[in-house]
């Protein structure tokens, strides 16, 4: 049946051709913005998931810089370290020169002095962006933004790479004294005679507790604390020094240290110092004992001390070797154990660049994947679409012929009335 009110066919291909327009209308925007998910009326849930690690890509860019800084820093720290390794070594050459008898040791002496202000110069300059992490004055740890985490809850936080800064203060100052160190008579010569021993307990020593006051169980970092550590307790930073009848060592104080920590490593530092023969130091996990086998008439005198806020360059402004030939074997005994503090500094700050250079390369190439996986959700492929764009051209070509015959459907129908 034939109707002039109702063609059936004109609105068959009516609809059909408003659905390819709506078609090629889509097809067209992807291929002008190149994606297939431009806006969240294309696909919510996937044009969630892409925002959701956009911003994640935009958080690790900062990360990035922020490790960029991190690694800027750090490597100033490690070449100021490397530097006083260097000069060290000269005022090491120089000292070993002065026990020559027919050498000017004055002028040794001067040039010792000149090399002592060029590392005072180097670390006091060994800054960058106004921080400074050999002068002892940074605040401890140094925190390095270096990631930022997800977890399947969709809980963000941020992750961090921390430095140690207990054994990397490369100033010559002298510090103040902690009283309380590990023995009744800290800071006085305990007077060993001939056969008898002296001990040291780990639990001797005394640690500065939270909220800064006595009677902690480990050292903490002065930072942590609520409070200003009381100078009858230890903290982490401080230096126990140990004179063992004029072989003196040193051993810097680390976070979570207790008293087995310490003694274990000054007996290392007395060992790779060399005692007298006739001196056995021994350490058996509680008691640090030193005995003195010399058989002579006269004491073997041992001090311990402890300082706070001391540089591990604090020995240079006593180093002389002008004066007795105990004071230039001295000074020899103490750049050695400088050059060692220099170069344990130096170590640090190598590991701690290295680590974060690799984390800035890995966070480098998380951002290229997850950059990746963005496009792989909402990019269009423009192969596949401009082959979807041929055909729809087609089938609109078709459209209009069949909407044209369609049309032409009632003129026909005039033919019967002739």
């Amino acid at each position: 049946m034939s109707s002039i009110l109702t063609n059936n066919g004109a609105m068959v291909a009516l609809q059909t051709m408003k659905q390819i327009n709506r078609s090629m209308s889509q097809v067209q925007g992807q291929i002008s913005t190149g994606l297939k998910v431009g806006s969240a009326k294309d696909n919510a849930a996937t044009w969630a998931i892409s925002k959701v690690m956009e911003s994640d890509v935009a958080g690790f860019k900062t990360i990035q810089d922020s490790l960029s800084l991190g690694s800027s820093t750090v490597n100033v720290a490690r070449n100021a370290a490397e530097t006083t390794v260097k000069l060290l070594t000269e005022i090491k050459e120089k000292i070993v020169g002065a026990q020559e008898q027919n050498v000017d040791r004055a002028k040794i002496q001067t040039d010792i002095e000149q090399l002592r202000d060029q590392i005072s110069s180097v670390v006091n300059s060994a800054q960058f962006n106004g921080l400074n992490m050999v002068n002892g004055q940074a605040q401890n740890p140094v925190s390095i933004l270096s990631s930022l985490d997800r977890s399947a809850g969709g809980t963000v936080q941020s992750g961090t790479i921390e430095i140690a800064l207990d054994a990397t203060n490369l100033t010559t100052n002298v510090g103040t004294a902690v009283t309380a160190a590990a023995h009744p008579g800290t800071g006085v010569a305990q007077a060993v005679a001939d056969g008898a021993d002296l001990v040291f307990a780990v639990g001797d020593f005394d640690f500065a507790a939270a909220d800064g006051t006595a009677g902690g169980g480990v050292a903490l970092r002065v930072g942590d604390m609520t409070g200003a550590p009381v100078d009858t307790a230890l903290a982490a930073g401080d230096r126990v020094q140990l004179d063992v009848d004029g072989t003196r060592v040193a051993y810097t104080v680390r976070e979570g240290d207790a008293g087995a920590a310490i003694l274990a490593g000054l007996r290392s530092e007395l060992e790779a110092a060399g005692l007298h023969s006739n001196i056995a130091i021994e350490f058996d996990g509680a008691d640090f004992t030193i005995t003195n086998n010399t058989g002579g008439a006269d004491p073997i005198n041992v001090t311990m001390t402890a300082t706070r806020g001391a540089g591990g360059m604090s020995a240079l402004g006593g180093l002389t070797v002008a004066g007795t030939d105990q004071q230039r074997t001295d000074a020899l005994r103490d750049v050695e154990q400088m050059i060692q503090y220099a170069i344990d500094a130096s170590a640090t700050f190598g590991s701690a660049q290295k680590r974060v250079d690799i984390q800035k390369e890995f966070v480098g190439s998380l951002m290229d994947s997850m950059k990746s996986g963005i496009g792989s959700l909402v990019d269009a492929d423009m192969e596949e679409t401009s082959a979807r764009l041929q055909a729809l051209q087609v089938q609109q070509q078709l459209g209009i012929q069949a909407l044209s015959i369609a049309n032409q459907q009632p003129q026909n129908i005039l033919s019967l009335f002739r």
